[in-house]
């Protein structure tokens, strides 16, 4: 490694507290839709897209040029000392474009675990109920609620409690778990089952405020749920006055081919969380939904000293004019069948590449040992390494650490596609044994 390099890792480790991860060493410099560029030249394509956050690109010269003439009026008089454009459209726009046929209203934050911090305040206040249900394999957040709403234990968990009090996590489903003697109906009705057993033998529905659902688990796997399941979830909240919460953090604005995932299954949230992919890289995050629910918090119970900046407001409506005028949900849609085309023939090679799936283009596949079966972590870690040593950022998931993912920008080139893909090829082929038959 260059002595740039050396000083730069030095200095991480010296000034940089270990808790925090990061997957690649080097030092970025410049960024252009999928591919960045580190201080030394060396160019990255990028699978990761900030965990989610660029589904629009880096840099998007629209974005670029608007937020710089924005930045000469001003950078943050604070929404709550005095109003400023941005904020209002934005909180307009939101309600529009978020699924559900009903009066909404919009409260903008700054992070994906703030939104569902205060989409849980919003729910008990409405409610009057305390109980938190959330999802086995489900993540919300490092801040104590979100983190006690979240089930991977370590790194997000281990030695940071006491954790929150009444929450709750219920099943499920996962259709690459289920045994082959099953068929995915009776699997789902299964999980159902066992949902409904839930609220008998560990909370009662009367106690909660609401049920927080990933509508595509992230950090779990990309694990994508039966509709009928999604549909149980959400009449068990009717049924009971459950607030119903979806939490768009990373599957919204276009990734899974429709603005929000939710909207695969037929089902309309009485609030929603949105943050990551929302501006394009600024911090922003919000939570939407039905206006009774949202006005039943009272003026200053709500809010804080950066939320909806007003940059990354600008940002946000720039991306969602992107979205729309450029057809990313279209394009999530043809980038995520060709990933998953890519991996179909990746598997035939290599025995270790299961479980693919996707929803658009929020695509992954699990890492095992072929001859056990088993989800392989060490072998999973090899490859991501190995990845952003060749220039490609790549992403690991899942429960059990065995889970890549991709979460390439939506405006990707076939360019920058293909060599990404070219890179992925190499690595199989140096960190693995192609299968013999």
């Amino acid at each position: 490694m260059s002595e740039k390099y050396e000083y730069y890792k030095t200095q991480r480790e010296k000034y940089v507290a270990r808790g925090v991860g990061n997957g690649n060493l080097h030092v970025a410099d410049e960024a252009q839709s999928a591919t960045v560029k580190d201080v030394e030249g060396n160019v990255f394509i990028d699978f990761a897209g900030a965990i989610g956050t660029l589904n629009v690109g880096h840099s998007h010269p629209e974005i670029t040029k608007h937020l710089k003439a924005q930045l000469d009026k001003f950078i943050h008089p604070g929404f709550n000392v005095i109003m400023y454009e941005s904020y209002l459209n934005l909180a307009q726009k939101l309600t529009e474009i978020t699924p559900g046929h009903f009066d909404k209203k919009s409260i903008l934050l700054n992070s994906g675990a703030e939104a569902v911090e205060n989409a849980v305040k919003i729910a008990r206040k409405y409610t009057g109920r305390q109980a938190v249900v959330s999802f086995v394999r489900g993540f919300h957040g490092r801040t104590n609620l979100t983190m006690s709403m979240t089930s991977k234990v370590k790194p997000y968990k281990l030695g940071f409690g006491p954790f929150a009090p009444e929450v709750y996590q219920a099943p499920y489903p996962n259709i690459s778990e289920k045994s082959e003697d099953l068929s995915d109906e009776l699997y789902t009705q299964h999980i159902i089952n066992k949902l409904h057993d839930f609220f008998i033998e560990t909370v009662d529905p009367s106690e909660v405020s609401c049920i927080v659902m990933e509508p595509v688990q992230g950090e779990g796997g990309f694990i994508i749920p039966d509709i009928q399941f999604v549909k149980a979830v959400k009449q068990i909240c009717e049924d009971n006055g459950i607030v119903f919460v979806a939490d768009e953090i990373q599957s919204g604005f276009a990734r899974t081919g429709k603005t929000f995932a939710i909207e695969h299954f037929d089902v309309e949230p009485d609030l929603i969380t949105v943050s990551k992919s929302l501006a394009a890289g600024f911090p922003l995050s919000g939570v939407v939904g039905r206006k009774e629910i949202v006005d039943s918090a009272s003026p200053g119970e709500l809010g804080g000293t950066y939320a909806g900046n007003p940059l990354a407001c600008e940002a946000a409506l720039k991306v969602i004019e992107i979205i729309e005028n450029e057809d990313l949900n279209g394009k999530a849609e043809q980038l995520g069948h060709q990933l998953e085309a890519y991996l179909t023939a990746l598997s035939q090679d290599y025995e270790q590449v299961k479980a693919i799936r996707r929803l658009g283009a929020m695509v992954a596949f699990e890492v095992v040992d072929p001859e056990t079966g088993e989800p392989d972590k060490a072998l999973t870690a090899k490859i991501i390494k190995t990845a952003n040593e060749k220039g490609l950022l790549l992403l690991s998931a899942g429960i059990k650490g065995n889970v890549i993912r991709f979460l390439p920008p939506l405006v990707i080139t076939d360019q920058e596609l293909n060599k990404g893909l070219n890179i992925l090829t190499e690595v199989f082929e140096k960190a693995i044994e192609k299968q013999t038959n």
